[in-house]
């Protein structure tokens, strides 16, 4: 098989991973807010990525250099996330899960820019194409009539949060080829916990999940497993293929999230907010190409 070829199923797996985990990230932030869905999902992630080590042998050697940078890989994807969640605890799962391919269009602009990656036509277009729709898709359009311009709920810590995953992806591939996809994943894992726990105390915010009902532990254990799934999946493309490639593939993961919430939660959009989100699946398409 190609490195192309594998590149497209591990963009696939973090496109399903990452989707059904979103899901069930949106309703526990919800529900129990997202600090505390943000780190248990994270430690059930890490049991998870522990798992793989007894099927996948694994060297967890490196570098000062790269120790450094998984340092800074795991203050970014902390603050993302918990951003991103924030995100979902404030708004429509939808909306926000549309907003967040915005990361797909971030990494490919420093994939240019610092490592040398470059974007056909076509994928230029695609990119236009997912600012377009995200744009269709979360202003608050009603706004216009009464002369100004606002973003729906969440939508304005979800841009931010792609902005800083764009950054740990293009950091995430340096580091996967020195280290390998696994400790990469393992190790990021760590680091975000430790940082999580860190916060937590600094803040006096408690991460218990003490007087919560066993069906919302059990979405944020599941949102954790899935979310596992989705950033190894993404982190083994990284070192057989390109970031430029594997991240637009994988950002399609909002077919999924939008598709379940309209099923399960019942969420409602508007028509113009619909007809962003069909413009940014194109343009996904597109830079997929």
């Amino acid at each position: 098989m190609t490195n192309t070829f594998l590149s497209v199923l591990a963009g696939l797996g973090g496109m399903l991973g990452w989707g059904t985990s979103d899901f069930f990230a949106g309703l526990s932030s919800k529900k129990v807010g997202h600090l505390k869905t943000f780190f248990w999902s994270q430690l059930a992630g890490l049991v998870s990525a522990l798992l793989l080590l007894f099927f996948l042998k694994s060297s967890f050697n490196t570098s000062f250099l790269i120790f450094i940078l998984l340092i800074i890989a795991s203050i970014f994807y902390t603050v993302a996330y918990l951003l991103y969640y924030q995100g979902f605890e404030l708004g429509n799962i939808s909306i926000i899960s549309a907003t967040m391919n915005l990361w797909a269009v971030f990494t490919m602009v420093f994939a240019f820019l610092f490592l040398g990656q470059r974007l056909s036509s076509q994928q230029t277009l695609g990119a236009s194409l997912i600012v377009t729709g995200i744009t269709l898709a979360a202003l608050k359009w009603s706004d216009f009539k009464k002369q100004k311009i606002s973003l729906l709920a969440g939508v304005k810590e979800t841009v931010f949060s792609a902005l800083i995953i764009g950054l740990f992806w293009n950091m995430s591939q340096i580091i996967s080829a020195k280290i390998g996809w696994i400790p990469t994943t393992i190790f990021v894992k760590v680091g975000v916990i430790l940082f999580l726990s860190i916060f937590s105390s600094f803040t006096k915010q408690p991460l218990n999940l003490k007087k919560i009902n066993k069906q919302t532990k059990f979405l944020v254990i599941l949102t954790g497993i899935l979310e596992a799934i989705g950033i190894a999946s993404v982190n083994w493309g990284l070192t057989i293929g390109d970031v430029i490639l594997v991240s637009p593939i994988s950002s399609a993961l909002s077919i999924i999230t939008i598709t379940m919430a309209i099923i399960f939660a019942k969420e409602k959009i508007t028509k113009t907010q619909a007809l962003g989100i069909l413009v940014t699946f194109a343009g996904i398409i597109l830079t997929a190409l």
